[in-house]
């Protein structure tokens, strides 16, 4: 007994020499020499993208989460299916949901001009849901007033202001890089690791444990509901059946999701302010007022109770937080040096 528990002690030293390892070759300045305009290249993929769809900074940061969750970040979620590939894009967390592929798409082929064979898809992934972040930070009625005193002024220059106040006030935080692609993808794992809308407090602990990351992380994650919008089943039973809800809330919900059908029609995730990045999110859970379940169980009288009410008062350690946990989420289950590979096209393997 005592043998088997010192192998398994041993194995588990292992693994985490081995994470150890793989962290260590990451590194923000990873392209600085080999592909030097490649973040830039990324950055004006995902700006003109979300400029032209607004939930695509959700669906980004969302499309990370979900590729890190299965398999680590190896942008095995970009695998389209084939004989021997089960893509990940028909799991039931991701079917007719995940969304940003074809931004990440366009993201690579900007980058393979200039640097073709060097930047991974999996690299391109982590870098967008920062960039969508830091896109969006600031508020929106800074936003519009910016917009409007440009077109009144002739000759004002605001836009320049704007990108310097989006990337300074918000999550925005340095992206280590050195991914390598995956040559498999795993819908069987998909299904089983994904956390899902409908998932007690402490599943979703378990979950995040299970990849490293603590219940503050999962709670400062979870904040990126800040943005982004749900299908109505996701949310169908909580405004019709749970007691800890709003009513005001649920009745407003209910006004377009019905009992019955109606079961993709989207709702904010958070009502005050759905296209801000902001801590609007932890105000609302403790007003009741958590769309989804995995949303409000963050708050009802909880372990995380505590996070939630400190994320509500105080914005700045909530980005802080956020941007550090993204950060320890892109370390998961990394592929580096030979392993795996440079994919040419995200969605195929060389």
């Amino acid at each position: 007994m005592a043998a088997k528990a010192g192998a398994a002690a041993s194995f588990m030293f292992m693994l985490f020499l081995l994470n150890i390892a793989c962290q260590a070759q990451l590194s923000p300045a990873f392209y600085d020499s080999s592909c030097p305009n490649a973040l830039s290249a990324i950055r004006t993929a995902i700006r003109s993208a979300i400029a032209s769809d607004r939930r695509m900074a959700a669906s980004l940061i969302r499309l990370h989460f979900h590729d890190c969750f299965v398999q680590g970040c190896d942008a095995s979620i970009l695998l389209d299916e084939t004989s021997s590939i089960q893509s990940e894009k028909t799991a039931l967390g991701n079917l007719n949901s995940a969304r940003g592929y074809n931004v990440i798409d366009k993201a690579k082929t900007e980058v393979e001009k200039i640097c073709p064979g060097i930047v991974s898809c999996a690299d391109i992934i982590a870098v967008a849901a920062r960039d969508a972040s830091a896109y969006v930070s600031i508020s929106k009625s800074i936003s519009l007033l910016l917009l409007v005193l440009r077109a009144a002024i002739p000759g004002l220059v605001v836009y320049d202001s704007y990108e310097k106040m989006s990337q300074v006030g918000g999550p925005s935080y340095a992206v280590k890089l050195g991914r390598r692609d995956s040559t498999t993808a795993s819908r069987t794992l998909a299904n089983a690791e994904l956390p899902a809308f409908f998932e007690s407090l402490e599943s979703l602990i378990s979950r995040f444990q299970k990849k490293g990351l603590t219940a503050r992380d999962m709670v400062a994650l979870s904040g990126s509901h800040t943005l982004g919008q749900a299908q109505c089943f996701t949310f169908r039973e909580r405004i019709y059946n749970h007691s800890n809800i709003d009513a005001g809330f649920a009745s407003t919900r209910r006004r377009r999701c019905p009992r019955v059908g109606s079961d993709s029609t989207l709702a904010p995730l958070d009502l005050v302010t759905p296209n801000s990045f902001d801590n609007s999110y932890f105000k609302n859970l403790m007003q009741n007022k958590g769309l989804l379940q995995s949303d409000q169980v963050l708050f009802n009288g909880g372990s995380t109770d505590s996070i939630v009410s400190e994320y509500s008062r105080n914005p700045e350690r909530f980005r802080v937080d956020f941007g550090s946990a993204m950060i320890k989420m892109g370390d998961i289950g990394l592929l580096t040096g030979s392993a795996g590979q440079i994919r040419r096209i995200c969605s195929a393997v060389n």
